[in-house]
């Protein structure tokens, strides 16, 4: 369900409300988006050239480039590093969602191109099975294979100075809780259509476990589906190599290690789809951060305690089969933790004079909860007069 752009607004301003909190307590968050999505061309095998995307995507001022993904005829959408604000990473990727497959075809028709697919799976998107044990060689086994496409959304938090706080001693841990805590109640932004679910359960239902790497729970360390990346990134290799000698052929002699300036949390649950409201996901991450802040300057040797992996739900409502299990919408109507929390910042912005100009409403998380809900409106009375139709 797409958001009506009379909401972008207020989104905007909350967006702002916290990254001015968030000075307040000494700090810039940087949040990265990565969204995963597919071209369908008149050639299968012919590769398109992203030079001349990339470089309207400049033009329009939007920080980040397009790239080839792993599967055929796969893109993403990378975040650069330009020290954009997270409410201009939001504007980025709404941008993107909402022009990228338009400017594809404006470009590349002549190229073959016949449509750009931003959603959580690209039905029979390529063929291919991997020989057993290996991570790179195909058999003669054709398959089909049923590509899922991610939004991942990374957080690092800055301090006045400049320096990484991910890096410090429990930081990056208790921002990895925090989302880990928050994740299951908060699902509805990151998987906001059903067939957002549909890419949860592809390794399994498919048998492409040994072919795709998505995530499919709820889960930290640094290999799970909200990592915390350090020392060590998702594939075990070493984080922040920096070349620090060159031979005569431009080869690189020797690195140094600087993972403390790439540190950050990769929350990798996110479905690439239309429905996906980047503003919306900015503010959970932000409010993530602030839980993470507001303990640090409480006790800066944070220990958080360790969460099992949880898993998400089957749909995006509950059936009347499994009335015990709810869906993403019910989860999230439920919760109390965000709508809360923004109830919370949004009173103390108040206080400390940080609303001015912003227009923030009282109560300013029921009001954007009630946004949510309202935009599924629709689905959730369809559902429940089929539920009832159900149990009779």
């Amino acid at each position: 369900m797409s958001f009506s752009e009379s909401t972008l607004p207020l989104l905007s301003n909350t967006i702002c409300l916290l990254q001015r909190y968030i000075a307040h307590l000494g700090c810039r968050a940087q949040i990265h988006f990565e969204l995963e999505g597919c071209n369908r061309l008149k050639n299968s095998q012919h590769k398109l050239n992203f030079d001349t995307i990339n470089q309207h995507l400049q033009q329009m001022n939007i920080d980040g480039e397009i790239i080839s993904e792993y599967w055929q005829n796969q893109w993403e959408y990378v975040s650069l590093f330009n020290g954009q604000s997270p409410l201009k990473e939001a504007q980025n990727l709404h941008q993107i969602l909402n022009h990228l497959p338009q400017w594809f075809k404006a470009f590349y028709s002549q190229h073959g191109l016949v449509d750009t697919l931003i959603q959580p799976v690209v039905w029979s998107g390529d063929k291919g099975k991997l020989v057993l044990g290996s991570t790179q060689i195909f058999s003669d086994d054709s398959r089909a294979v049923h590509i899922p496409n991610a939004i991942q959304l990374n957080v690092s938090i800055l301090d006045d100075n400049g320096n990484n706080l991910i890096a410090n001693k429990g930081v990056g841990e208790y921002l990895q809780y925090c989302f880990l805590r928050t994740s299951l109640e908060c699902c509805l932004l990151y998987l906001p259509d059903n067939a957002a679910f549909e890419r949860l359960t592809l390794k399994t239902r498919y048998g492409l476990a040994q072919e795709l790497c998505s995530p499919i729970d709820i889960s930290g360390g640094h290999q799970g589906s909200i990592a915390l990346y350090q020392k060590l990134g998702k594939h075990n290799q070493q984080m922040g190599a920096e070349p620090l000698l060159y031979d005569h052929h431009n080869q690189v002699l020797s690195v140094q290690q600087n993972w403390q300036k790439t540190a950050r949390i990769e929350h990798r649950l996110g479905a690439a789809s239309l429905d996906y409201n980047p503003y919306l996901n900015v503010i959970y991450a932000l409010l993530n951060v602030i839980d993470t802040l507001e303990s640090y300057k409480k006790n800066q040797h944070l220990s958080p305690p360790e969460l099992a992996a949880r898993a998400l739900p089957r749909s995006l409502m509950s059936d009347a089969i499994e009335p015990n299990s709810p869906g993403a919408v019910e989860l999230f109507k439920a919760g109390s933790w965000f709508s809360q929390r923004l109830n919370l910042l949004g009173s103390k912005a108040i206080d400390l004079k940080f609303n001015k100009s912003l227009d923030c409403p009282l109560r300013l998380g029921d009001k954007i909860k009630q946004i949510v809900l309202d935009n599924y409106q629709t689905k959730i009375h369809l559902h429940s007069v089929s539920n009832t139709a159900h149990k009779k």
